[in-house]
């Protein structure tokens, strides 16, 4: 698990896409965060959750904040990147997290979540993977780890790459964004140890080379992807048919005007 983040966020580094002094966000955030960010060389971080069991002198040389990641208090634009590594699905709105995260950030964010696929699906089906978050509860003396953290487990929410684009461009029709998608096979190891039932786990053991030499072959059956989304520069990037006017993106008339007729209302007889 933390091969794939340190790997993405190295990636992203090396793009110039990251940079090591950028201020970062972290939702439902942890110590593999810490470990993870502090490790690729990052200074100024606030890493968050809902978590009353977290304690800010865990997450140093970093800072701590309470955060409700569907509701966070800060303001827009207040950071230049935001992070969260598998946590969208515990929210009641993974979609309204997501979007909390675009408004917070002023370059772009980074998420880490299952992936939606006709395997994942079958793997579901077959109780190698789960619906329901029941084992994250259970790993938590089953009182934490479900949805918003409570004993509740969660639905598993899974993505697809094109919901991804749909949702942020439908909250920001301002210009064009720029996906980054990454790819990984994770098998739930600590899921299937703690089934009493060892078929499963000797099951996905037999079957693990077979998986991993798909997903070379082809990434978009993994299970797991990260998502980088770069927010457009306004205004150089802003769509055509849109101006800046007094510091608010506005409709540009003049370039609307060139290319459609006004509706011509019916005469009464």
């Amino acid at each position: 698990m933390a091969d794939f983040y340190t790997d993405t966020v190295r990636n992203l580094l090396a793009r110039g896409v990251l940079t090591h002094d950028m201020r970062v966000l972290v939702l439902c955030g942890g110590s593999l965060d810490r470990r993870v960010l502090e490790g690729c060389g990052f200074k100024n971080v606030v890493i968050s959750n809902l978590d009353s069991r977290l304690h800010e002198h865990e997450f140093t040389p970093f800072h701590w904040s309470f955060q409700d990641a569907e509701h966070l208090t800060f303001a827009d634009n207040e950071f230049d990147f935001c992070i969260v590594h598998s946590g969208l699905h515990h929210c009641h709105s993974p979609h309204r997290a997501l979007l909390e995260m675009y408004r917070v950030a002023r370059l772009g964010l980074l998420v880490f979540e299952p992936r939606d696929g006709a395997l994942v699906r079958l793997g579901v089906r077959l109780n190698l993977g789960q619906e329901y978050e029941v084992a994250a509860v259970c790993r938590n003396d089953m009182k934490f780890g479900g949805v918003r953290n409570s004993e509740l487990p969660n639905y598993v929410y899974r993505w697809t790459s094109n919901e991804v684009r749909k949702t942020i461009r439908s909250f920001a029709p301002s210009g064009e964004h720029k996906f980054i998608f990454f790819y990984a096979l994770r098998v739930p190891w600590s899921r299937l140890k703690l089934l009493r039932n060892k078929a499963y786990l000797a099951g996905v053991v037999a079957v693990l080379p077979a998986l991993k030499a798909l997903s070379l072959i082809a990434p978009g059956f993994c299970n797991n992807f990260g998502f980088a989304v770069l927010k457009p520069r306004i205004p150089e990037e802003l769509f055509p048919w849109l101006t800046v006017e007094n510091g608010r993106i506005r409709l540009n008339r003049e370039w609307v005007s060139a290319r459609y007729r006004k509706k011509v209302e019916p005469t009464a007889e």
